[in-house]
């Protein structure tokens, strides 16, 4: 095998047609659960779709907080598209063959959607910190514009580093197995299957998976870590419990985020214990599940937008 992979290195890259996703093998009711899976991704979708409407409909929604908001919604359409319709197709109608170069856009989508959710609870965090610490100074620190500046960078940032973390799987030679063990063309499980050297590749993704993940995680720690000094500062009852309150829905998406995802890493990372398919099932639900439930948090909880979404279905009711 090493002399095959330095001639390998040496010559010409082999690039198969495709790969083959092999995930949920031992599962006994897949197809319940891709079934429910795909109720989820039409949840996703309309509600999602309709927060980006009242929002972008009503300009008094049209603030820093709300424009966080949308930038969110729309991360969870590309993320949970990116994933639920591939899985529909490769465990509910029996199509696991991908394409390559699909393979690549998918994991080019998916990785590059789940960095920017964790970016978006990131930006709603400095949202609430600015708005509960420095409350006089919202209008210089926390505007329309600025709000569009931090949006758009962690766009550019993310789009660029998963281009790049993409790209040199094009650098990788497939030349044994080309069964890939996950729910889609997942980054680590398809370049463990290269016959060449991919040291760069596990360097990027483990790095890529740190920074990306604690580096939002810690601002956000660090953000209400801040909020609650403030709170505790005011003199009044009231005053603290309407501060707080105002956290509660990002609190909830960032709990429903992160918990999993680090449930998960970490039992595997230091007890062993996930049997694969429990892992894929587990990384599949926290992957479709918070797109799902961002839309719903936010209608439900901020006064503003449920007002509106009640007073849009009252209107569809009584138009002929």
């Amino acid at each position: 095998m090493s002399f095959l992979r330095t001639v390998l290195n040496d010559s010409r890259i082999i690039h198969p047609p495709g790969f083959y996703i092999i995930g949920f093998e031992t599962f006994p009711y897949i197809s319940i659960y891709i079934i429910f899976l795909a109720f989820v991704y039409v949840v996703t979708l309309v509600f999602n779709i309709l927060l980006i409407y009242i929002i972008a409909r009503d300009h008094n929604l049209h603030t820093p907080k709300f424009m966080a908001v949308v930038n969110l919604a729309v991360i969870d359409v590309f993320l949970s598209t990116s994933i639920i319709p591939s899985m529909i197709k490769t465990f509910l109608f029996k199509d696991n063959f991908v394409p390559f170069n699909l393979c690549l856009l998918q994991m080019y989508v998916y990785y590059t959607a789940t960095s920017l959710e964790s970016y978006a609870l990131a930006v709603l965090a400095y949202d609430r910190f600015i708005a509960i610490c420095f409350p006089l100074r919202q209008n210089l620190f926390n505007t329309l514009p600025i709000m569009s500046c931090i949006v758009g960078l962690t766009w550019v940032y993310n789009l660029g580093r998963v281009a790049y973390s993409t790209a040199i799987m094009t650098r990788l030679s497939f030349c044994n197995s080309v069964r890939v063990f996950s729910y889609f063309c997942d980054y680590a499980p398809v370049f463990r299957l290269a016959c060449n050297d991919y040291t760069l590749q596990w360097s990027v993704a483990s790095t890529s998976s740190m920074v990306n993940l604690m580096g939002p995680f810690t601002f956000i720690v660090l953000s209400y870590g801040s909020i609650l000094v403030t709170v505790f500062r005011m003199k009044s009852v009231g005053s603290r419990m309407k501060a707080l309150a105002t956290c509660i829905e990002h609190l909830v998406l960032v709990a429903v985020f992160y918990i999993p995802i680090f449930s998960i890493f970490l039992i595997g990372l230091y007890l062993r214990l996930i049997d694969p398919d429990q892992r894929v099932l587990s990384l599949s639900l926290a992957s479709c599940i918070p797109p799902c439930i961002n839309p719903i948090v936010y209608s439900w909880k901020t006064k503003d937008i449920k007002t509106r979404a009640l007073a849009l279905v009252h209107r569809m009711k009584i138009s002929p």
